[in-house]
């Protein structure tokens, strides 16, 4: 493939600006080969975060024309039909400097939603026996490759409109572990999704669902999550 690209690329913190590049183009060009020519060939002082370059790691999510993506996987030839890409750092994150986001916020509402696990059994116990084909063990399977990459959050309005909300990917790990028959802290975590910052402020808009790369439906979890705080706010466990 022959010709060029004409890049804008967000440079600087909150307040910065776009720059203009030229990218010379390539087959099976990804949107962060892009962004890796422009830093070791035209501006080495561009600041932006990867790490796998195959999917894995979540690192290298930026806005792509507008779209929050992973730019690891994401072709040039998908989203550049007109020869040009505009590409920024994710939405409703602080900008670190150019296309690196400050993920803090993001992580700690992980751990606001009781997103880690927390089991009862010691390596002294036997293997607690999960039936893979249960109902529970199926609704945790369906969202648990979530890989971290901010995409949901970045894209999800309630989040623009309530910073406070804890955001799809948080609540989408809660809901893997309500569904986890071994975790013991399940009304803890009931409790942490189910106040004005939780899963009940969702506008179920679908946005996360839509965009997430791992085809993750966390919009269905966190209407999940709206029935068992129900159900359990009903038998005053709330």
């Amino acid at each position: 493939m022959t010709g060029s690209l004409k890049v804008k690329v967000w440079r600087g913190k909150e307040q910065g600006s776009f720059a203009s590049y030229e990218v010379p183009r390539r087959d099976s060009q990804t949107v962060l080969d892009v962004v890796t020519y422009i830093q070791r060939h035209l501006d080495n002082t561009l600041s932006y975060r990867f790490s796998c370059r195959v999917g894995m790691c979540g690192s290298c999510a930026m806005t792509v024309n507008g779209v929050a993506r992973w730019t690891c996987r994401t072709h040039v030839s998908k989203v550049a039909g007109d020869g040009e890409l505009e590409i920024a750092p994710l939405s409703n994150l602080p900008v670190i400097k150019d296309l690196a986001t400050d993920m803090r916020e993001f992580f700690d509402k992980w751990a606001r939603a009781k997103g880690q696990f927390k089991g009862t059994k010691t390596r002294h116990d036997a293997f607690a026996k999960v039936d893979p084909a249960s109902k529970e063990r199926l609704a945790a399977n369906a969202g648990i490759e979530c890989i971290g990459c901010g995409v949901c959050y970045a894209s999800c309005d309630v989040v623009t409109w309530r910073p406070a909300f804890l955001g799809p990917a948080a609540l989408n790990r809660a809901w893997t572990l309500a569904n986890d028959v071994r975790d013991d802290q399940q009304a803890e975590r009931l409790r942490a999704v189910a106040g004005d910052a939780g899963c009940h402020a969702c506008h179920t808009q679908g946005s996360c669902t839509e965009r997430c790369p791992k085809q993750i439906a966390p919009t269905a979890g966190i209407s999940g999550l709206k029935v068992l705080a129900a159900r359990a706010a009903i038998r005053g466990k709330l």
